[in-house]
């Protein structure tokens, strides 16, 4: 027979239960999550290491701090106003010159440049002031460089390197005579036959600017003419 003092004892256990429970909820959701954050982890919250995105506009620097900005090592380059092209090969003279712009080539294809012959390792420079916008492997040019004029109407365009110089960079501003390149004999140039392929075109679309109306370098190179405007 169940007694009064058994009723009371067993009471007062469940009381103290429900006690510790409601303690418990208090002290884990209401004091525990004012100071710690959880946050799910979910399929949606991993980011992809090589997804790309947008780099946000640098924040002005306030001007109460303008003068503790140290001024980048490398100023801009004041380009010249002289519009002559040098011969992109080191130690070539003029009356050196060979003009092979309407050379037949495979595929009823022109030219549309001059072979300079040098040996090979000869340091190619930078036939005008300007900048570097591509650098590129194929199969017939080997390896290139293509640099427009300061004025960015021309391009330049450099092929058959035995390699670039170690430098040279997509977007690096070159002076008339930086060496840029070496001569060499990669693409369809044929194995010792060491020569740097180079070529001048007027730029007709900035989109495509390694097409254009091609020029031909011999005057330019062998009478020291300017480029036409």
């Amino acid at each position: 027979m169940i007694t009064g003092a058994r009723v009371r004892r067993g009471l007062f256990v469940v009381y103290l239960v429900v006690v510790h429970l409601v303690l418990i909820y208090f002290v884990g959701e209401r004091i525990l999550t004012r100071y710690t954050t959880f946050q799910t982890f979910t399929s949606g919250t991993v980011i992809d290491p090589t997804e790309r995105s947008r780099i946000p506009t640098p924040v002005p620097v306030p001007e109460r701090f303008a003068d503790q900005v140290q001024e980048t090592l490398t100023p801009p380059i004041e380009y010249s106003t002289d519009q002559t092209i040098a011969i992109p090969v080191a130690g070539v003279r003029p009356d050196a010159l060979i003009d092979t712009f309407t050379s037949a080539r495979s595929e009823g294809r022109t030219h549309d440049a001059i072979d300079i012959i040098a040996p090979a390792g000869t340091p190619v420079v930078a036939a005008a002031d300007g900048e570097i916008v591509k650098l590129f492997d194929s199969e017939r040019g080997g390896i290139t460089i293509y640099q427009t004029t300061a004025d960015r109407r021309f391009i330049l365009y450099y092929a058959h390197l035995q390699r670039r110089a170690d430098e040279v960079q997509i977007g690096m501003k070159v002076r008339k005579g930086t060496t840029i390149g070496y001569v060499g004999d990669t693409g369809n140039a044929g194995p010792g036959n060491y020569h740097l392929h180079f070529s001048i075109a007027r730029i007709t679309d900035p989109k495509r600017f390694w097409e254009g109306e091609y020029l031909n370098p011999y005057p330019l190179l062998r009478y020291g003419q300017n480029l036409p405007q």
